[in-house]
């Protein structure tokens, strides 16, 4: 797919790329097989900074592979992930995440009998440089502990603070894990489903949260659920048996032939109405 604007979208080895300077994410031609079975074939794309992109695709389609392949969990088989221009595939996961590079998870991820204020300042306090000594007392880390506080409020968990994590609701839940994945000050955030479990009216919160957390980083999340797809990204990415076929606006690759035919295994003019 191309537009006017200058996204494009191929398949071979040539990022999908906006207009825009360089890309502060880039997957070039990625691979990842398991044996014999091609899971990722060829993805490339490239993202600019500050953009908040939404990875969609069929069940199947290998956006949870490509998610571990970024952050690093999975080696690729061939091809290779830029971070600001320096190649991280190979790297292991917290060493991206030293680069600016940070992620959540579908399941959330937490240490269950510390506290809310505790397992955030467990993420602020490698990031800022601290390291385990025993004869320091953590509540003697200013820094650290009012970074804490600017998290908690961030995430709108400051009056949960002595809650043990498992104690919280599970839309807290999420919302603290997302606060433990922005605690360090990545750049890039991924969010693996974030809404996913949610009611209606919690994920509308959810997606304001998020919204409001992520300004000035760059996002990408894996979501199902179309109504934040359109209500929260600024381009929208679909991965179909693992290669890249459409990057672009919300309203253009919705009005996409291929997109509408991955989904619904027809034409625009076979359904006779986009696709939502």
């Amino acid at each position: 797919m191309s537009s006017d604007d200058g996204a494009t979208a191929t398949t071979g080895g040539t990022p999908v790329a906006a207009a825009g300077g360089t890309p502060i994410l880039e997957l070039r031609d990625l691979r990842k097989s398991f044996g014999r079975t091609e899971i990722i074939r060829g993805a490339s794309l490239a993202v600019q900074p500050g953009e908040r992109v939404a990875i969609i695709g069929p069940n199947g389609a290998g956006k949870s592979t490509l998610f571990n392949l970024i952050s690093g969990r999975f080696a690729p088989t061939s091809g290779e992930v830029l971070l600001r221009g320096q190649r991280v595939s190979g790297l292991k996961p917290f060493q991206i995440n030293r680069l600016g590079l940070s992620r959540s998870f579908q399941v959330s991820n937490l240490f269950t009998r510390l506290s809310v204020f505790e397992n955030v300042r467990c993420a602020v306090l490698w990031s800022m440089g601290h390291r385990y000594a025993f004869w320091r007392f953590l509540a003697d880390l200013k820094d650290a502990n009012e970074r804490t506080e600017e998290v908690l409020h961030m995430i709108r968990l400051e009056l949960r603070r002595d809650v043990l994590a498992m104690n919280l609701t599970y839309a807290e839940q999420r919302a603290l894990e997302i606060g433990i994945t922005i605690a360090g000050g990545a750049e890039v955030v991924l969010l693996d489903e974030p809404t996913a479990g949610m009611s209606r009216s919690e994920t509308a919160r959810f997606v304001d949260l998020i919204r409001e957390i992520t300004v000035g980083k760059t996002l990408l999340t894996v979501e199902h659920d179309m109504g934040v797809v359109f209500g929260l990204a600024d381009k929208i990415a679909v991965l179909v048996y693992g290669e890249v076929i459409a990057f672009d606006t919300p309203d253009k690759v919705r009005a996409d032939a291929r997109v509408q035919e991955a989904y619904l295994g027809a034409t625009p003019a076979e359904n006779g109405a986009p696709a939502h």
